[in-house]
């Protein structure tokens, strides 16, 4: 639930990277928003009430099929905001965004949202650049699903989660993951296992732990590099 006093700090990069004078005028229209796990943000063709700057935890966006399958597309934490078809005057969104890990955001009611678009302009420099950003993420992942093996992009999502987590250990069903891959459970449980007994991960219990980061980079396709350089020269490090 929102809380009745804006918030006095902020963690989200794309916030922190606006002027002070002007996040100084966004913040009293934001109020600070638990984000709760797998409670959906935005739904799909339902008009967006509210956008979310993410501070702790991460998002997912997810495509659903006619069959009832569904993809991760994805994926916002600090980096970043939900809410992205507001940047550009649409009020409704073609996937799901729902919180993968929990944590906490920014909320702005999408009123005062399309004010600030409209009248600070460094705000609507900034978010679309981090549009595309994220349709750069989104590219990629397409590419990346249909293209590199499983081991591949499991080391892959496994960087991005790594990057928005608090720590090294985070919450990760196996059934769930193996829905956000677009893979049968079997299969991914094989590629986990392989990882764990090569001393990169700890994995059980719904929750994963990273041991050897640099073994996950080493193993990863070049998607999760590509993606990251091309935040980086639109965004800042």
């Amino acid at each position: 639930m929102a809380c009745s006093t804006p918030p006095v700090a902020v963690r989200n990069q794309l916030l922190a990277a606006l002027p002070p004078e002007v996040l100084s005028r966004l913040l009293p229209r934001m109020r600070s928003f638990s984000l709760m796990l797998r409670e959906s943000l935005i739904t799909p063709d339902v008009p967006i009430e509210a956008v979310y700057f993410v501070e702790s935890g991460w998002v997912s966006l997810v495509a659903t099929l006619d069959d009832g399958t569904q993809a991760e597309v994805g994926l916002i934490g600090r980096e970043g905001m939900v809410g992205l078809p507001l940047i550009t005057g649409i009020d409704t969104a073609f996937v799901e965004a729902f919180v993968q890990g929990d944590g906490s955001a920014l909320q702005m009611e999408a009123g005062a949202f399309r004010h600030a678009m409209d009248e600070e302009p460094d705000v609507r420099n900034l978010l679309f650049r981090y549009q595309e950003a994220m349709h750069s993420q989104t590219t990629q992942t397409a590419a990346c699903n249909g293209r590199h093996d499983l081991e591949q992009r499991l080391a892959r999502w496994l960087l991005m989660a790594h990057d928005r987590a608090e720590g090294d250990e985070f919450q990760m069903a196996q059934e769930f993951l193996a829905l956000m891959l677009c893979v049968y459970r079997p299969s991914l449980s094989v590629v986990a296992s392989t990882l764990q007994r090569a001393g990169m991960i700890q994995y059980g219990r719904g929750h994963i732990r990273v041991l050897d980061r640099a073994g996950l980079e080493a193993t990863a396709c070049d998607c999760y590099r590509v993606v990251k350089r091309r935040f980086n020269r639109l965004l800042g490090p």
